[in-house]
């Protein structure tokens, strides 16, 4: 008997399989327990419409077998798991916990439902990340060296990508690499025929194009998304637009680069075509002049360049006008990047910082000490939240996670399973860290799955839904008075949701949110749909139902997904009559749907809207913002989503489809790791 077999407490087959207190279980015959027989009849219907997506369905059938079989470990844990995909942590988190006593608190079940309940009970209380004072911590490296071989050397410079892989820039052997999660080199850049010439920075521009700056050949190079070299910017020399060692790089909101020219002490700007536009930086009656002019970065209107020697961060204009010292007593800043909450990592010798451009507070966020050989030229933030630190003097790249999220290890879920065409068995896995953020990047070799305490046979490892670049949106329109009197905006948005997907992305449905929400039919009639009819419009309009209706569309569609909510920004008097906003939350998010909004008419979202979208990842925008809104919608492609999708070939006995076979998943990420446990029924034979 496997370990996931005997722990389960509770398995199916015909008859019922009843468990005593340990491990092995006891088979009841003869049908001499009715309640055993109807318990396995409503677990298998629920197990069934759970993997359909319709959770309600899965809660009354569990909900059933548990009252055939009150306390039954495996139930509760399931209707645990049915309560926390339809939004309702609460209840789900009571399921778990007397499901974690009924199969021992030490058993494998027992230990793997203790460390879900407590990721989920903490990720419910945590302050945002940005507010907290975690320490990050070494927690792997990506050696330039393995063996004897070369793989990179002297890195100054990582771009983080949306697939958890970052470009790393290697000075010492003049080339870009890409490296996975896993330390891998995917791939590799050497330039153009004559080849990058000490290349050191590597910036994103606008429409995915890189630049890359080279210290000695006096120039920056223009990459293609994929480091495809295309063109030059600048030359060697002194006159404007020429650079003397070009160093760090930034671009701004408009597109325009910003490099820095160490030899000639200043900072020069380009337009997104690469012409040159002005340079700044020079001695003036406000401002010192540059002595050692490193790393730069740009947003919000404003320029921010550390300097090595006077160790501190000034502040300019994008004209170049001096504004004053953001921050001193600095060690040796080098490269500076801004993070998604807009505030700016700065490597300082051996240290990333983390700064508040707003307040100019400074705390450390963590330090490079496992190598008695450190100097940390760029530091940037990855796809997965951890830090990545160019270690120049080691030649290697330096992981740091969040202290906490080492500890907490991975939350790994088992999501649904498909046996239709068993012995292949099909499983889909969620891996997240402790603040519901999804891991990406993972490949085969992080994954470890065993059936009945055995690993699985013929493991095959699909394409993982980060790489997937379809998307789906659902469109949730409010029909208030309020936007009775927007026909025309409503239909306008209905237009631009539609033209921003583009042929990777579909509008799966439409939804009126009026007082009783409904489908409206749109495939040929977008406008039409958008505007609705007149008696749909209702001060009585309901956004839960409305909203709850929308998430539910989108459940059995593409990974990357949206719910796009078009209205006022106001939820109204009934907005949360039957489903709370926590709920509402808990539910767009445990299932991957991100929430976006796009507001017509005038004043700004109300507070649910823009918890909705904090919670999951969207945004709220005016529909007539000079921008528009075509990058929000165009982001529900880039997504980033943590499930991955795993084959294999079961060599279970299925007592003609009548048993339950267990299956458990175990993930390593370097030093993290988490795993869950699952089963299913095969078909009936």
């Amino acid at each position: 008997m496997g370990v996931l077999a005997a722990a389960a407490l509770l398995l199916f087959a015909a008859p019922f399989i009843a468990a005593q207190e340990n491990t092995r279980p006891v088979y009841v015959t003869g049908g001499e327990d009715i309640n055993a027989i109807n318990a396995a009849s409503e677990f298998r219907i629920g197990i069934h419409a759970y993997n359909r997506y319709s959770f309600n369905e899965a809660i009354h059938s569990f909900e059933r077998s548990l009252s055939y079989r009150p306390g039954e470990a495996i139930i509760m844990d399931w209707l645990g798991k049915a309560y926390y995909r339809s939004g309702l942590e609460n209840t789900a988190l009571r399921q778990w916990r007397a499901a974690a006593d009924a199969y021992g608190r030490n058993s494998g079940p027992g230990m793997i439902l203790a460390n879900r309940v407590e990721t989920v009970a903490n990720r419910r209380l945590l302050l945002p990340v940005a507010n907290d004072d975690v320490r990050y911590i070494e927690s792997g490296r990506y050696p330039g060296r393995y063996d004897d071989y070369i793989l990179y050397r002297q890195p100054t410079s990582v771009l983080p990508q949306g697939d958890g892989s970052a470009w790393v820039v290697a000075y010492g052997s003049n080339e870009i690499v890409k490296i996975d999660v896993n330390g891998v080199v995917k791939d590799r850049k050497r330039g153009p025929l004559n080849g990058f010439d000490r290349p050191y920075d590597l910036v994103r521009g606008v429409g995915g194009k890189m630049y890359l700056s080279e210290y000695r050949g006096g120039r920056v190079s223009v990459l293609s998304p994929q480091g495809e070299w295309l063109a030059y910017i600048g030359s060697k020399g002194l006159q404007p637009g020429m650079f003397v060692g070009p160093q760090n790089m930034a671009v701004d909101e408009d597109g325009y680069l910003y490099v820095v020219d160490y030899g000639n002490q200043r900072i020069s700007k380009f337009d997104p075509d690469g012409v040159y536009v002005l340079s700044f930086g020079a001695r003036s009656p406000l401002f010192p002049g540059f002595l050692s002019p490193t790393g730069i970065a740009a947003r919000g209107g404003r320029i921010y360049a550390a300097d090595s020697v006077e160790k501190c961060i000034y502040m300019f204009d994008p004209n170049g006008n001096y504004l004053g010292i953001l921050t001193g007593g600095l060690s040796g800043p080098e490269s500076l990047r801004f993070i998604s909450d807009g505030r700016l990592l700065a490597a300082d010798t051996n240290r990333v910082l983390l700064i508040d451009v707003d307040s100019a507070i400074m705390r450390e966020l963590g330090m490079v000490a496992g190598n008695p050989r450190v100097r940390v030229v760029g530091a940037d933030m990855d796809s997965n939240g951890n830090l990545l630190a160019a270690n120049f003097a080691a030649s290697e790249v330096s992981v740091l996670t969040r202290i906490d999220d080492l500890a907490s290890g991975l939350f790994v879920q088992i999501e649904r399973v498909f046996a239709e065409r068993f012995p292949e068995v099909t499983v889909e896995i969620k891996v997240e860290d402790r603040l519901r953020r999804p891991i990406v990047g993972l490949e085969a070799l992080n994954f470890y799955l065993s059936e009945g305490g055995r690993e699985v046979y013929e493991q095959r490892f699909l394409q993982p839904s980060y790489r997937v670049s379809r998307s789906d949106v659902s469109v949730l329109v409010e029909r208030s008075p309020e936007t009775a009197a927007l026909r025309d905006d409503l239909a306008a948005a209905a237009r631009d949701i539609s033209g921003a997907l583009g042929a990777q992305g579909k509008i799966l449905s439409f939804i009126s949110a009026g007082e009783q929400p409904q489908r409206e039919r749109h495939e040929n009639a977008l406008e039409t749909a958008a505007r609705g009819r007149t008696a749909e419009y209702s001060p009585r309009w309901r956004f839960d139902l409305g909203l709850r209706l929308a998430a539910t569309d989108l459940l059995s569609g593409e990974k990357k997904r949206s719910v796009v909510y078009v209205g006022s920004g106001r939820v109204g008097e009934l907005g949360f009559e039957q489903y709370s906003l926590s709920e509402m939350a808990a539910y767009l998010a445990n299932n991957g749907i991100v929430f976006n909004a796009v507001l017509v008419g005038a004043g700004p979202p109300a507070e649910e809207i823009r918890y909705l979208c904090r919670e999951t990842g969207g945004q709220a925008l005016p529909l007539y913002r000079p921008e528009g809104i075509r990058e929000m919608i165009e982001s529900v492609a880039f997504i980033p989503v943590g499930l991955y999708t795993i084959s294999y070939r079961s060599l279970l006995p299925t007592d003609f489809g009548r048993a339950w076979l267990p299956i458990e998943a175990e993930v390593y990420l370097m030093e993290r790791s988490g795993r869950d446990s699952s089963g299913y029924f095969p078909p009936l034979e």
